[in-house]
């Protein structure tokens, strides 16, 4: 046991050693760039200003006037994840403190941190009643109050909301209030009065290409034009979800062209090919080519979630199909969703689809 536990100290005495050791003998040297930790793209690649900020012209148009004036009113981010809510609200309190006051005058807190009515009641108002005092090194304005960034606000209970809503009036000269959601409708009424509400809409399919083509350009990244337009549909509007599917392409091809096969790998979506397949399967009327290919589809790995989501929209775009039989498959899949994400058998949820959907295409309406 003893030895156990002295095996990991010993180990973790040489490293800084050696550390030392480079340092020393790099000092002065680009050896300092090589040491660098490699970071995610999504990271990497976060708007630094309000300005970099892209496609949301309304919020960055108000932001950008109210840093000048270095005043800024309680804010409610809400919209689609990967459209910039959180990168918004950091750059602009970046822009206000700059990078020595940041730390000090920015209390974030995330849904993985506990914020119950608890911490609101203690961590929250302990930093809100906080007096902000001190000026930029650089000489420009330092506004007279501090930023709380409540992130994924939506996942916070009613109660921990309600305990909030007294702190945001009684803390206002010194505090203020920045909640970032998906879902507008989760936040009370007295919180969402108490705000300024920006919607942030997902991302055009131009300004996605561009910032993926610029990613591509700084990385050295050789993809197809095809891949690229692909990366952007398969990600529906987050650009986070596109940047990262894009680096993980990159690593999984090691330098070779990443083509769009390689980018339907990585995003786990299912081929049309084997979507058109299972729907003509449906049409035959053979109940037992259907099972074979559902078993197929199952230990092909194919997530039945995802493959939810592609029929439903292969089938209401559709126009081979009556209005009668796209309501009965359409209300087939809701319960199927549903059941999925409640924990069902994926094998028996999609058997019970495919049988209704059978059943619809083979009887003549």
């Amino acid at each position: 046991m003893q030895a156990f536990l002295k095996g990991p100290s010993s180990i973790s005495t040489k490293p800084p050693a050696a550390k030392e050791k480079g340092a020393a003998g790099a000092a002065g040297s680009s050896g300092e760039g090589k040491r660098l930790k490699p970071i995610p793209w999504v990271e990497k690649y976060r708007p630094k200003s309000v300005d970099e900020v892209a496609f949301q012209d309304e919020v960055v148009a108000v932001l950008k006037k109210s840093l000048e004036g270095a005043d800024l009113p309680n804010l409610l981010f809400y919209g689609p994840p990967g459209t910039g809510k959180t990168s918004t609200i950091l750059a602009a309190a970046r822009e206000l403190y700059g990078p020595e006051l940041f730390r000090q005058r920015v209390l974030e807190l995330n849904a993985s941190d506990e914020r119950g009515i608890q911490v609101i009641r203690e961590k929250v108002k302990a930093f809100a009643q906080l007096t902000a005092s001190g000026s930029r090194s650089d000489g420009k304005v330092c506004p007279p109050f501090k930023i709380v960034i409540l992130d994924e606000a939506d996942s916070m209970t009613s109660a921990a909301q309600a305990a909030l809503r007294r702190t945001m009036e009684k803390e206002s000269k010194t505090t203020r209030f920045c909640l970032i959601c998906n879902y507008i409708s989760r936040i009370i009424e007295p919180l969402t009065s108490r705000c300024s509400k920006f919607r942030f809409k997902p991302l055009s399919d131009k300004i996605q290409q561009q910032r993926l083509l610029d990613v591509c350009e700084k990385e050295h990244v050789k993809i197809s034009s095809e891949a690229v337009s692909y990366l952007v549909k398969v990600s529906e509007g987050d650009l986070r979800k596109a940047i990262t599917f894009l680096q993980s392409a990159t690593r999984l091809m090691g330098g070779k062209e990443i083509t769009e096969k390689i980018v339907t790998e990585i995003a786990g979506v299912i081929p049309k090919e084997t979507t058109d397949e299972l729907l003509s399967v449906c049409r035959s009327g053979s109940f037992e080519k259907l099972e074979t290919l559902v078993k197929n589809l199952i230990n092909e790995g194919y997530a039945v979630a995802q493959l939810v989501n592609q029929l439903h929209d292969t089938v209401v775009e559709s126009g081979d199909y009556s209005d009668k039989q796209k309501s009965a498959i359409a209300e087939k899949l809701a319960e199927v969703d549903k059941c999925l994400a409640d924990g069902a058998d994926e094998y028996l949820q999609l058997l019970s689809l495919c049988g209704l959907m059978l059943q619809q295409l083979t009887h003549n309406i």
